[in-house]
């Protein structure tokens, strides 16, 4: 296991799922890991976290607000004197009795929020923490698309599609303007996941994507966990702009 001992990572959307498995890798790894989230469930998580001896932080904060962002990045180093790790995890994914909207049925302000959360947010995220980056010379940011950003999605909204594709792009060009600092900038981009946004689309979807996954089960939030924490370890250095597929074999790109 990487040792992140002196680091400080930040992730979005921790409070369960996804986002709570990296938080709690990269805290028993050793980092100092500030877990953020507009969702009750933070605090409680954190408390749990802190109760097994990590060294976590909750920050209550809305990130398609850039004032809030703003206010986050500076909180984070003035408490905690550095951010090394981004791990921009947070995502909505908006269904109707279950199921995603056509394009014609998608109204103009779903589509806004859903672009502001997740690709917005870590645009502004990337944007506050780069400069930090640049200082110490070193930096770690993966950021989580998603399969619906690489080929079609029969689950997934035209808007989630998008800000997930958005994500890859961005990344790419972003990875390339910071590389020279020592800043890495990489894409996860999960399968079907066991989480509480999957398990929105019901039993029976999720049960007939197993079908069609050649590994023949659905991921689960430590295998996206494990997948992040080596993008963020020194290992990984030599690694930058790539979208690393997790998704059992389902898609390959």
């Amino acid at each position: 296991m990487s040792n992140q001992q002196g680091r400080v990572a930040l992730v979005t959307g921790a409070a369960r799922g996804i986002g709570l498995s990296i938080a709690e890798r990269l805290a028993k790894q050793g980092a100092c890991t500030v877990l953020v989230d507009v969702i009750a469930e933070l605090d409680q998580t954190v408390s749990r976290l802190r109760s097994a001896g990590l060294n976590v932080h909750a920050a209550r904060t809305d990130i398609s607000r850039e004032d809030e962002v703003k206010a986050l990045v500076a909180d984070v180093v003035a408490r905690h004197g550095s951010l090394d790790i981004l791990v921009n995890n947070a995502g909505i994914s908006p269904k109707h009795d279950g199921r995603k909207a056509l394009v014609e049925d998608t109204a103009l302000d779903e589509w806004q929020a859903v672009l502001a959360v997740n690709l917005t947010g870590p645009f502004l995220l990337c944007r506050h923490a780069v400069p930090l980056m640049r200082k110490r010379g070193w930096g770690r940011i993966i950021n989580m698309s998603s399969q619906a950003g690489r080929t079609r999605s029969q689950i997934a909204g035209s808007h989630y599609a998008a800000s997930k594709a958005g994500l890859i792009g961005f990344s790419r060009t972003l990875a390339a303007e910071v590389g020279p600092a020592g800043i890495t900038v990489n894409c996860i981009a999960p399968g079907r996941i066991e989480t509480p946004m999957a398990a929105m689309a019901g039993a029976d979807v999720n049960r007939a994507y197993v079908t069609q996954i050649p590994v023949a089960r659905i991921g689960t939030p430590d295998d996206i966990a494990a997948a992040v924490a080596f993008l963020a370890s020194d290992e990984a250095g030599f690694i930058t702009g790539a979208t690393i597929d997790v998704n059992g074999g389902h898609f390959m790109g």
